[in-house]
């Protein structure tokens, strides 16, 4: 593994990553103000499974072809994010539970926020990016482990610390979601309010240039 001294620049770096406000957070508080706690930790499972698929294809070197080919990164770019705007389209769309005790948009949407999270991150080519620019940093050559086992265990702590500061934002949004899930009116807001976060973080990653 590389030296102790980069290790602790490496543990440093990755939680100041972690915990500045980005669109991971932001997509597990919409979940959250749409489904409730239950579908927003379930959307937090749903990005930290996804986000394996880059930390393996950047072991493989797989991330390198959106470098090599930008047209197959702008693909799945325009897919993801026309997926996160249909979602939030969605959100707006569908109906409460009517039901204070249940999450906001019936019993399974904690399931459905599972799956539909697993395929934003798995569609979000800029997560493979970061992890090819990030990792390569920390890993050292030299070292008895091969490259491709550091860079799967540099990115599942990476994974597993951008997991943490997501799990803070749904439950500082599920403390506001009890606050007002007595009112169905306050359940619409909260679910549309959810829908609008999504279908900016979708308008964002289709604008962006990189």
């Amino acid at each position: 593994m590389p030296s102790v001294e980069l290790l602790i620049t490496f543990f440093i770096t990755t939680a100041v990553f972690a915990y500045i406000p980005g669109p991971a957070m932001l997509y597990a508080a919409a979940q959250t103000m749409a489904r409730g706690r239950k579908g927003g930790l379930m959307a937090t499972l749903g990005i930290h499974l996804g986000c394996y698929v880059h930390v393996v294809a950047a072991a493989a070197g797989l991330s390198v072809l959106f470098h090599a080919v930008p047209t197959l990164y702008l693909a799945v770019k325009m897919i993801g994010a026309g997926y996160l705007i249909w979602l939030g389209i969605s959100l707006f769309r569908a109906k409460t539970s009517g039901d204070p005790s249940l999450p906001v948009i019936g019993q399974k949407s904690a399931r459905r926020a599972f799956l539909e999270s697993i395929t934003v991150e798995v569609l979000n080519p800029k997560t493979a990016i970061f992890f090819m620019a990030f990792l390569p940093q920390f890993v050292d050559a030299s070292a008895a482990f091969p490259v491709w086992l550091q860079f799967l265990i540099l990115g599942a702590v990476v994974n597993m610390t951008f997991s943490s500061a997501d799990l803070v934002c749904v439950f500082l949004a599920g403390a506001v979601v009890n606050g007002l899930k007595k009112s169905a009116a306050a359940q619409r807001m909260m679910q549309r309010a959810g829908g609008a976060v999504l279908i900016g973080l979708g308008a964002h990653l289709a604008l962006q240039r990189n």
